[in-house]
């Protein structure tokens, strides 16, 4: 069921990260993939849920397989395994990319840094004077964001329309001037080139009011997870590590609703035997009503 409500959605997030998994007598890097339904940033009260996946590898047929029956925004880090997902070829409808802009943002960020050179002490960097720029630039979309945050889709629009796509059209341009004068050595010139040669998918933002200017959704779906490595070290066999998705499924869904994932799994299980098939819907974490 959480599965079903999920890829019903019109917007996903969606990302991935590492797990280790015991395989003969060692350990593989496998991965465990998160998509994110959380429809509150545009004004919608359809209740926000979360699905995982493991996997022994990062082939782009995994999230192929997982988002088969999705059709809709998926909003992700420009990883090339997704790129199947957006050909218009495709034989299940086409999913539209709408991409990361604190992944975007990062690279100049870390160019621009005058905190982190000044530790570097002899160490440090010349400051890039154009990666602090498109710092700036970026952070002016930002802002715009916190103001509308929780509004409608159709007013978010009609900010982005007014506000953010003058911005943007500004930043495009500029962009493109400063490729033009850099050496393609530069250190500035890859993250730029990372913008420019998927603009149309960091640009959709601002013709709909549904999509978020990052992926940190997904992002914070994983976290817990990232964390959780250092204590349980690695899955113990593939089926493992898929039990472990659906645990990681039910767990962060229930923490999405502000639903206690220990009360409310103790009460699922409690109950779940003597319900009827028909009144299974009643024990999602959207529905559960907590025992007295």
């Amino acid at each position: 069921m959480i599965e079903t409500h999920v890829l019903g959605a019109e917007r996903l997030f969606g990302d991935d990260t590492k797990i280790p998994i015991l395989a003969k007598g060692k350990t593989v890097t496998g991965r465990i993939w998160s998509y994110v339904r959380d429809d509150r940033p545009f004004g919608a009260k359809t209740p926000p849920a979360a699905i995982y996946y493991a996997s022994d590898d990062r082939r782009g047929e995994h999230p192929a397989q997982h988002l088969e029956k999705f059709s809709g925004i998926l909003q992700a880090d420009a990883y090339s395994g997704f790129n199947a997902l957006f050909d218009p070829a495709r034989k299940v409808e086409t999913i539209t990319p709408a991409f990361c802009w604190a992944h975007g943002r990062r690279p100049f960020f870390e160019l621009a840094d005058i905190a982190a050179n000044a530790r570097r002490g002899r160490n440090a960097t010349v400051i890039s004077p154009i990666a602090l720029e498109a710092v700036k630039r970026i952070d002016a979309l930002f802002d715009i964001e916190r103001d509308i945050n929780g509004l409608a889709a159709d007013e978010r629009r009609r900010i982005r329309q007014d506000r953010s796509k003058p911005l943007l059209a500004q930043l495009e341009n500029w962009l493109h001037e400063q490729r033009d004068r850099l050496s393609r050595s530069s250190a500035v010139h890859k993250p730029i080139n990372y913008l420019l040669n998927r603009w149309d998918g960091f640009a959709r933002f601002v013709d709909d009011g549904r999509i978020c200017l990052t992926n940190n959704a997904a992002e914070r779906s994983l976290r817990g997870l990232a964390l959780g490595r250092r204590a349980w070290l690695f899955a113990g066999s593939d089926r493992g590590a898929d039990r472990a998705a659906v645990m990681f499924t039910l767990i962060m869904t229930a923490r999405l609703n502000d639903v206690n994932p220990k009360a409310w799994l103790a009460d699922v299980f409690r109950r779940i035997a003597e319900i009827p098939q028909t009144r299974l819907h009643e024990l999602l974490p959207w529905e559960w009503k907590a025992p007295p």
